[in-house]
């Protein structure tokens, strides 16, 4: 039986894709760990490896193809024993899986009879592929394999919610590792049931409306791109479900000013070449780890129900991508662990791979919390946006001097203000002050980072 090759989801958050390249032509035997194509997604150009062996028979998108939909069918491998130029020519028309997909709502059953609703549960639902025999095919996206490894599930026991049955990677973030089958889940409740948003103009229809206050000539009309689509998804998003406070401190920072660059002095040269240049930036990446451990309360995210507790502090560091293209936060893992040396190192390195967009889902994904360091513009202060699920963000003002009274008299300080902005079902204003007082001890006391 012909596989089908679909639009594979490579990131939790994407929608539709480029199909950059193919690296496979129609003919080529394929292997399970082939990389057959490139992928862009608002984020990164990523490699697609193919799961199942065969020929290629037929390419039905081509490459430089835009906003390919996820799951879509993009080409068809012949098995071993298939003729490849018969399966081409019968995967040529092949429907799209959205198109075969049966639309489970319309099936619904009434709220008046709760009690039939388990015996008018519809066929398809019934056939859909559910592989749990031992030997059987278990269809799944790439990314869902990957987060299935990582996580140790089992992927006999998920039910896909994809087309036709496929495992996508939602099913494993809502997958137990280990866990058995899970019986058919009664049918949800009618759409009906629940009070409808108040759906957002048209796309076309506001254009047209912003495109009247504007004489015709004067303006450049600049479509998005993938990853500005998604961030404004995403903030707006942000913005209308995350209840939010902000808390401000001023760190003094001239301590940590002499710290750095007597550390940096000290930099044992490789190459010809310091080994390590440590930034103010680097110092707060530590600082903020180093509290998320001395307040570990603070250290959860949103889960809906729930909250997650993370062990360790794992600090995203927003990246501004060239050209006003968007941005990407690339996440030091285990910051708390770390050196300020190779906290410096790592940020640059993916920093710059962030900016040419060769970032792996796994090295930006995630996270206890994030920074936002505009002081490099001569920002004071101001207050960032909560990236979902985190709970947290810390805005970085430039470090400058300032008046200030110390023991009651007049002086000069260096002063950089810090705003962390705090979601509201997670923490409290206490809570939320005794992570930033602990990040402004340590800020203000740095040699305490390096004991």
């Amino acid at each position: 039986m012909p596989i089908e090759i679909l639009m594979p989801a490579l990131s939790p958050t994407m929608e539709k894709g480029n199909l950059a390249k193919w690296l496979k032509k129609e003919g080529d035997k394929v292997a399970p760990g082939d990389v057959i194509a490139e992928i862009e997604t608002d984020k990164a150009t990523m490699e697609v490896e193919a799961i199942d062996e065969g020929t290629l028979a037929k390419i039905l998108v081509p490459e430089g193809t835009a906003d390919v939909p996820v799951n879509q069918l993009i080409a068809v491998l012949a098995t071993d024993g298939e003729d490849a130029k018969a399966v081409a020519a019968g995967g040529a028309s092949a429907p799209t899986p959205a198109a075969a997909a049966p639309a489970p709502v319309a099936e619904a059953p009434k709220p008046a009879e709760p009690a039939a609703a388990p015996v008018a549960a519809p066929a398809p639902a019934a056939a859909a592929p559910a592989p749990v025999a031992t030997g059987e095919r278990v269809f799944a996206s790439p990314l869902a394999r990957r987060l299935a490894r990582d996580k140790g599930v089992d992927l006999s026991t998920v039910k896909g919610s994809g087309p036709r049955g496929r495992i996508v990677a939602a099913d494993i973030g809502t997958a137990t590792p280990g866990a058995t089958k899970p019986a058919a889940a009664a049918p949800a409740a009618p759409a009906a049931a629940t009070p409808a948003a108040k759906p957002a103009p048209a796309p076309g229809a506001l254009l047209d409306q912003v495109k009247a206050y504007y004489e015709a000539g004067t303006y450049e009309e600049i479509p998005l791109d993938g990853m500005r689509r998604v961030i404004a998804q995403r903030m707006t998003e942000a913005r209308q479900t995350v209840p939010t406070f902000y808390l401000t401190v001023d760190c003094d920072v001239d301590e940590l000013l002499k710290l750095r660059e007597t550390l940096n002095k000290a930099a044992p040269e490789k190459d010809g070449k310091p080994s390590y240049k440590l930034s103010v930036n680097d110092f707060v990446i530590k600082a903020y780890a180093l509290a998320f451990q001395q307040v570990p309360d603070a250290n959860m995210v949103w889960g809906g129900d729930r909250y997650l507790k993370l062990k360790h502090s794992d600090i995203g560091v927003a990246v501004a991508i060239d050209g006003g293209k968007g941005l990407l936060t690339p996440i030091i893992r285990k910051a708390e662990t770390k050196s300020l040396s190779a906290i410096s190192n790592e940020t640059r390195d993916l920093a710059i791979r962030a900016r040419n967009k060769k970032l792996a889902p796994n090295e930006y994904q995630g996270g206890s919390s994030a920074i936002s360091n505009l002081g490099m513009f001569g920002i004071k202060d101001f207050t960032a946006i909560i990236n979902p699920p985190h709970a947290t963000i810390l805005a970085v003002g430039a470090s400058e001097q300032r008046a200030v009274v110390k023991k009651g008299e007049l002086a000069v300080a260096t002063v950089m203000t810090v705003t962390i902005s705090c979601d509201h079902r997670v923490m409290d204003g206490a809570m939320g002050a005794q992570l930033l007082t602990a990040f402004k001890a340590l800020i203000e006391k740095p040699m305490s980072m390096l004991v």
